[in-house]
């Protein structure tokens, strides 16, 4: 195995990054878990840049439910409170026969699925 002594700049860089996304996917895991974590509760990226508090991405969250409620004010009803279409007896009954024929003519060739 390398000694430290024997790695070069970028792969010690390396070794930090993956370090870094070690610890931050135990603290993730002990999040989940409900455990507590030893670091500060915060949202990284895996080369250690940007941080992010919770409260930081609770107020980007809201603000995008609040445009999404707008966008769909301003455009009306959204697609799923049309009426549903409604098939009519004779086309459930069309529909309903060809299904025997099929299944008779399945049955009659000898097999047990379609």
């Amino acid at each position: 195995m390398n000694g430290i002594t024997n790695l070069t700049p970028q792969q010690l860089r390396e070794a930090a990054d993956l370090q870094q996304r070690i610890l931050d996917l135990q603290n993730e895991l002990q999040q989940l878990l409900g455990g507590s974590s030893s670091t500060p509760s915060v949202t990284t990226t895996s080369r250690g840049g940007r941080r992010l508090s919770p409260e930081g991405l609770a107020r980007i969250r809201e603000a995008a439910r609040r445009r999404w409620a707008r966008e769909r004010a301003t455009n009306g009803a959204s697609a799923s409170s049309k009426p549903r279409r409604k098939m009519s007896a004779a086309g459930r009954a069309r529909i309903a026969a060809m299904l025997r024929a099929r299944w008779a003519a399945a049955k009659k060739a000898g097999r047990n699925a379609l």
